[in-house]
């Protein structure tokens, strides 16, 4: 839960939905905006620490200067 709370703390200016996944057999995907972020699904394994935050950043945000924390 510590990624969609940093998504929407850090980007919350150009964020308009985040929808968390979680199903069974470990079933974990990240959708932002409709389109997957991340999908433990499709990699087979757990995101590593803030993978997801740098993943949005690269994806979404390249010129976008986060909240402050």
């Amino acid at each position: 839960m510590g990624a969609a709370r940093d998504l929407v703390h850090d980007y919350q200016h150009v964020i308009a939905d985040v929808t968390m996944v979680m199903g069974s057999k470990g079933v974990f995907d990240v959708v932002v905006d409709g389109r997957t972020l991340y999908s433990k699904h499709e990699t087979g394994r757990h995101a590593e620490p803030d993978e997801i935050l740098a993943l949005f950043r690269e994806q979404y945000a390249t010129d976008v200067t986060p909240y402050e924390r």
